[in-house]
């Protein structure tokens, strides 16, 4: 009787695991859908604002001139909101840390429907220079990041970044199609109108679907008491293994093609003759091979080669570009060149910021991730004026000789350095 007993209590055991298991399994692939379907909203939010970005971006010039300002101010025009977001991504990243992503994420959204509602009733260059103000807090794109980096593990993250470079390619031609088509026929304000009501309704999107917390709150007992202003804390991460140098690799190899693409729109009417269709057509190209690099090439690169392996080939590949430039005498040329050129930008952008978010606690990856979102606004903050003495003075090949040099050594550097990296691949 007591075997049997036994038997009927050892069945009833395997049974209770075999239920606990398959529950765990279940919870465990639902947790996994819920992740992925935050993933793609942060990809939509993405895409939605950077097209609204794109849209106007070609409206303002037409909207400046109609006010009256000249083409020196329209440069500062252009300096100040790169100014503005060189401060807020830091700060920006800060917030996300010590309020949640979901916070920034409602944050970013309402400071562009603040940034359209001021350039719609901007009647006046004041009123102009005033609606540049909201984008100290623009900064959709590195809070779609730090979702990605909350949701993902580290071995993924690479790929999973990747793809917000295939959301950038397809804003530039949706954007820059549609604020072309809308301000045609519409009138210049109708984009601006457009960009408005979507950035409201992007807000919505952010607080209906992204969760509150996207890590464990242990995570941000690091951050929590901080100031959201402190540069001490900011500067703090500096400090942390490998992440000043892969930083300083992050600015230097980018920046003369940074220099380059500020210039782009005077080169392309200097130097390569295009009327403002034939530029639509090329940033249209740009845009293509941009989702192709980012949907095709850099998941799979990842999922094979270590990021130090990728970070530098990228440096590599970007030294390759600097000699095409040197000897670039036609837009054909450059229509060439522009493939490695996107390989190397895209791989660049996406390796750092993933080597960047690993190498520092997961309490300070929005801080991280606004930190490297400032490189970009450095550039047009600082490519104007740089830009302009090296196009004057010494013509485009001085780009690609700059690129050349400059990516030679830190390539060379890369090889002899000791940097601690992570070695994961995804699986």
């Amino acid at each position: 009787m007591s075997t049997m007993n036994a038997k009927a209590s050892s069945g009833e055991e395997e049974e209770a695991s075999g239920m606990r298991s398959k529950t765990l399994r279940e919870s465990g692939g639902a947790e996994d859908i819920k992740r992925e379907q935050v993933i793609l909203v942060a990809y939509v939010i993405a895409i939605l604002e950077l097209t609204f970005i794109f849209m106007q971006l070609g409206v303002v010039p037409y909207l400046a001139k109609s006010l009256g300002l000249d083409t020196v101010g329209f440069g500062y025009l252009q300096t100040t909101f790169g100014v503005l977001q060189l401060v807020g991504g830091p700060i920006f990243g800060r917030f996300a840390d010590q309020f949640g992503t979901r916070a920034a994420l409602v944050l970013s959204c309402a400071s562009g429907s603040a940034f359209f509602l001021l350039t719609s009733i901007s009647s006046s260059i004041p009123l102009l220079f005033l609606s540049r103000l909201p984008a100290v807090f623009m900064h959709s794109l590195p809070g779609a990041q730090k979702v990605i980096t909350d949701h993902t593990t580290p071995s993924k993250r690479a790929g999973a970044l990747g793809k917000l470079g295939l959301c950038f390619g397809i804003s530039i031609i949706i954007g820059s199609a549609l604020g072309g088509v809308l301000s045609t026929k519409f009138g210049i304000f109708v984009p601006v109108y457009v960009g408005l009501v979507g950035n409201l309704i992007n807000t919505v999107i952010a607080m209906v679907w992204i969760p509150v917390q996207a890590k464990p709150k242990s995570d941000h007992h690091v951050t929590e008491h901080g100031n959201v202003f402190s540069i001490t804390e900011i500067l703090r991460l500096m400090k942390f293994p490998g992440v000043m140098e892969i930083f300083i690799v992050k600015v230097l190899a980018g920046l003369p093609i940074g220099l380059f693409l500020i210039m782009f729109s005077i080169i392309s009417m200097d130097f390569f003759g295009l009327e403002a269709v034939g530029a639509g057509y090329l940033m249209s190209y740009f845009g293509v091979l941009q989702m192709i690099v980012q949907g095709l090439v850099i998941g799979k690169l990842t999922n094979y080669c270590t990021e130090r392996t990728l970070l530098r080939l990228s440096v590599f590949v970007f030294a390759g570009v600097g000699l095409g430039m040197a000897l670039m005498r036609s837009v054909w040329d450059f229509c060439i060149i522009a493939v490695p050129l996107t390989f190397s930008l895209s791989m660049l952008a996406t390796i750092t910021d993933s080597i960047l978010t690993k190498a520092v606690p997961s309490s300070d990856t929005g801080t991280m991730l606004g930190i490297c979102a400032s490189v970009q606004p450095l550039s047009r903050t600082v490519g104007p004026t740089i830009g302009g003495i090296l196009y004057k003075q010494f013509g485009v090949s001085s780009f690609g000789y700059l690129q050349l040099i400059v990516n030679v050594v830190l390539f060379v550097y890369l090889l002899k350095s000791k940097i601690p990296l992570s070695e994961v691949k995804s699986k």
